[in-house]
């Protein structure tokens, strides 16, 4: 099955988990071999693999271990400002987003005051 954004948490957590579950046994561990590696217990690589939540750290350690831990590169690559956002900014890296503005109904017209 492909990951995709239509599907529900729970069906990416089973997706991973079965992934995971698939690399360790090519890979030739056992879950308790996984466990002992990653310095987690063997309940929560089994929780993992049957696809229930966990903390970060659990997948970066498993991740680690099966040798997929630089995939993360590619799944969040580093970014950094267009080199037009360094023009209107002046060199200056932006520290905070502001938000969406939702546009005016009204239209635009000239002002009167001065």
């Amino acid at each position: 099955m492909r990951i995709e954004s239509y599907l529900n948490d729970e069906a990416v957590l089973s997706e991973i988990g079965q992934r995971l579950t698939n690399r360790r046994i090519e890979l030739g561990h056992t879950q308790a071999d996984l466990a002992e590696q990653a310095g987690i217990s063997k309940r929560t690589v089994e929780r993992i693999e049957a696809g229930k939540p966990t903390q970060i750290t659990n997948i970066i350690r498993i991740l680690r271990i099966l040798g997929w831990l630089e995939n993360l590169e590619r799944l969040m690559p580093e970014t950094g400002p267009s080199p037009m956002d360094l023009l209107k900014h002046k060199g200056k890296k932006r520290q905070r987003a502001s938000g969406q503005h939702a546009p005016s109904n009204e239209p635009w017209t000239w002002s009167d005051k001065t």
